[in-house]
Parts: C-alpha cells; structure tokens; sequence
C-alpha cells in the first residue's frame, strides 16, 4: 500500500507565495517521477510540474519562471514553490508519483488526495 500526502494548500493574496509538500509512504521499493497537476472547476486536469529521479524538471508555459519543483529523495517527498500567484492559479493541486513496491516491481502512477490553494484579494 502507497500514501501520498500533501500539505501547504491554503488561502492568498495575488503576488503571494506557497509551498506545496507531497510525501509517499508505504511498502516503497522505488520511486521514479513526481510531480503536481491541478484541476479548477470546470477545467480538465492539467500538469503544473514534474520531476525525474535524476532531477530534471519540466513545467507547463503558465507556471515556467514561477513555480519551482524539487525533491528529497531521502524523504519521498516532493515539493512545489509557488511564487507570484495569480488568481487563475487557483485550482485543487493533486500530487502524484510512479512508485515501485515491493509487491508490484512495475511502477504504477499513485495520487495523493488533492490541496486547495485560492488566489483572492
């Protein structure tokens, strides 16, 4: 059984900063990709950032000069630095990763169960 569990979503003003925390637990064996999405109502889902084993990083055009991905590899744990948020980055931001177990070597993408962050004055 793998958890991720996410912290850090919450309220902000336009220009403000958060930083989103997603950290996996369970019968781990590996963990390859990471990464956030976010849903807004009404929008499909769509791939803020990712981030592989070895570090490389992609984002998608809105965020890029923004938002900064990393990871703790130490810790299973990936992390989201959002900066100069605007009010259409207001979305539930859901972490995933592609983990190994110890039961199912193949990895499988697993969700963590989602973070509100509001843009608002």
């Amino acid at each position: 059984q793998v958890q991720l569990v996410e912290s850090g979503g919450g309220a902000v003003q336009p220009g403000g900063s958060l930083r989103l925390s997603c950290a996996a637990s369970g019968n781990i064996f590996s963990i390859n990709a990471m990464g956030w999405y976010r849903q807004a109502p009404g929008n499909e889902r769509e791939l803020v950032a990712g981030i592989s084993d070895g570090g490389s990083t992609n984002y998608a055009d809105s965020v890029k000069g923004r938002f900064t991905i990393s990871r703790d590899n130490a810790k299973n744990t990936v992390y989201l630095q959002m900066n100069s948020l605007k009010p259409e980055d207001t979305a539930v931001y859901l972490c995933y990763g592609l983990i190994s177990t110890t039961q199912v070597p193949r990895p499988a993408r697993y969700w963590g169960q989602g973070t509100q962050v509001t843009v608002s004055s």
